[in-house]
């Protein structure tokens, strides 16, 4: 039986305006998502000596989306939002094992721009990438096929400094 080796294939991308727009402000979101429950973890932390955990967060989130300041965090796509937190768990458990320093903020121009979509975020029609809340396909330029039978398990849509907009497959 062979063994299906989990390996990211990484693809230069041309959304088209509209896309880009709301590939921005999805950004945007899981940016604010990471540093608001990092705020809220550091205060907890250091005002009440307790841990948050990813579960609250989640829960914090579902609250966040619910205030009239940042009801903007229903218009994108709640999978990247969760992957935020998640990120964050995982860099809480790093830091707590003193494999990593605390996790830092994210900056509007220091980080690299990425959202993560899990398998319930994308659809993977013949080789075409639809992303939850988008009505068109992404132009993907395929630089190399995927392996044969390959089922995407995860789709990260970045943009680095220069401008250029890649996914990870």
């Amino acid at each position: 039986m062979a063994q299906l080796v989990k390996r990211a294939y990484k693809y230069r991308l041309h959304p088209t305006p509209e896309q880009a727009g709301e590939l921005v402000r999805t950004f945007g979101c899981v940016r604010l998502v990471y540093n608001k429950a990092l705020e809220e973890r550091t205060r907890a932390y250091a005002l009440e000596g307790r841990r948050v955990s990813y579960v609250e967060s989640s829960a914090a989130l579902t609250a966040w989306k619910k205030t009239p300041e940042l009801a903007f965090l229903g218009e994108v796509s709640s999978v990247p939002l969760q992957q935020a937190l998640r990120h964050l768990q995982a860099a809480f458990a790093n830091f707590f094992a003193r494999r990593a320093k605390y996790p830092t903020f994210k900056s509007r121009k220091r980080a690299r721009a990425s959202a993560e979509y899990t398998r319930s975020a994308f659809r993977w029609r013949d080789g075409r990438l639809f992303l939850a809340k988008m009505d068109a396909p992404l132009d993907i330029v395929w630089s190399r096929p995927l392996p044969e039978g390959a089922e995407p398990s995860t789709v990260t849509v970045s943009r680095d400094a220069a401008g250029r907009w890649f996914v990870s497959i």
